[in-house]
């Protein structure tokens, strides 16, 4: 699989250099040179998830991998399911939340640690990451454990929920965990000084786990293809996908996949009050606001590092942005989206909510709405207990980390002392 660097083209790498760098010269993104065009879709939606995100990633990765060791790495990270829920006419729910951390971010972090467990070579790996929620957890637990491995899991202080904090923070071993006195773009902006530091990069052997990892994005093709595997043919060729987005990994991956042939009529980006990109797409002005807090804080993100790849699809495929729906929701109008769908029977959590929301706004007659459900709601105990006004029990996985201490440090944002932090 041959990468180049979005920001400098010349910048070439292989899978296995794009899986252990992260990022490219001046913080560039890797980005696949070809993505091929699969012939035999209706054959592989056939299959069990495994077999066919086996097949999706060798066409992607190509042999650079040997295929028994790529299918074992699939087989690794792909142990629980994505079922598709039906919850309104012509509209599902994608349940991505069915992994040990009960979000999304399992597919992409299982398959990240196993690939670069694979590629790896020898010496000291220290894997850098900042998490506006679901990213830690899943990361931190998909590394734990694992030999000469460190992890280091920044996070903005006070901004996640209790729930998702106590998950990756309770750990300890490997894992190293940092609440920042600041917000989720400063927790992205000291690590991109981290791999601006060449020094540092190779005293420490820094790697990435954000979206902003290859490795990550390429799992996450995978399950749009299973959500289709679950629709009938009809449906399959008028499906409109709405994406929860704060960084944008998601929708990237979701645009891969329609690349490759997956049928999806369109897709929708549907944030929160930290809209930069559907202002982007109605004013054709990029202007970030100053980041601000909501209820769905794993989009709590105003500067999205995925969104030139975004671009670079639509560029590549001849697309236009305009044909990208989008939509904001702010929490007044998330916490009514939540109420309407526990209304029809489904509980859903807030990232979840303003999907639905925003898809059921701009979805047209004869065609079948797909949202994902990126989180389990639990994982927000208190904002949907008061909202709904019912009580959650708590899946075992959070239980267990919910009755131990946090073993979080804390730092104020100054890249100094988080490279102090990381020499130690």
């Amino acid at each position: 699989m041959n990468l180049y660097n979005i920001k400098h083209p010349e910048q070439q790498v292989n899978f296995a250099q794009a899986v252990r760098q992260g990022l490219g010269k001046d913080q560039g993104l890797f980005f696949p040179a070809t993505i091929p065009q699969l012939s035999n879709i209706d054959e592989l939606l056939a299959l069990s998830l495994v077999e066919r995100s086996q097949k999706i990633l060798a066409a992607l990765i190509g042999d650079e991998i040997p295929a028994d060791k790529l299918n074992a790495m699939v087989k690794n990270a792909f142990t629980f399911p994505a079922p598709v829920v039906k919850v309104a006419d012509n509209i599902y729910a994608l349940e991505l939340f069915h992994g040990p951390t009960l979000a999304f971010k399992d597919f992409g972090g299982r398959f990240m640690a196993q690939a670069l467990a694979t590629v790896r070579g020898d010496g000291k790996i220290t894997i850098l990451t900042a998490t506006s929620g679901d990213t830690g957890a899943a990361v931190a637990h998909a590394f734990y454990g694992l030999e000469n491995i460190e992890v280091v899991i920044l996070y903005p202080k006070g901004k996640i929920s209790p729930l998702q904090e106590k998950l990756f923070c309770t750990l300890g071993g490997n894992i190293r965990t940092v609440a920042i006195n600041a917000d989720f773009d400063a927790c992205q902006s000291l690590v991109k000084q981290a791999f601006d530091d060449e020094e540092l990069r190779q005293a420490i052997g820094l790697n990435s786990a954000n979206s902003i990892n290859i490795s990550r994005l390429l799992a996450q093709v995978c399950y749009y293809f299973e959500a289709a595997a679950q629709l009938n043919t009809e449906q399959r060729q008028n499906l409109v996908v709405s994406v929860p987005s704060g960084n944008f990994g998601n929708l990237t991956a979701g645009l891969i996949a329609k690349t490759l042939g997956l049928p999806i009529k369109r897709f929708i980006a549907s944030t929160n009050a930290n809209d930069t990109v559907p202002r982007y797409l109605q004013t054709g002005e990029w202007q970030p606001n100053a980041t601000v807090a909501t209820l769905s804080n794993a989009m709590d993100v105003s500067r999205p590092n995925n969104w030139p790849r975004v671009e670079e699809l639509f560029k590549r495929n001849g697309w236009n942005l305009s044909e990208l729906g989008s939509g904001a929701l702010n929490d007044a109008q998330t916490e009514t989206a939540l109420k309407a769908q526990y209304a029809q029977g489904y509980l859903c959590e807030p990232h979840g909510a303003i999907a639905y929301q925003v898809l059921k706004d701009q979805l047209q007659e004869g065609e079948t709405g797909l949202f994902l459900c990126t989180a389990h709601p639990a994982k927000f105990k208190e904002s949907v207990e008061r909202i709904l006004g019912i009580e959650l029990p708590l899946p075992d996985a959070l239980d267990k980390h919910n009755k131990l201490p946090l073993l979080s440090d804390e730092m104020d944002n100054d890249f100094a002392t988080l490279r102090a932090y990381l020499l130690k």
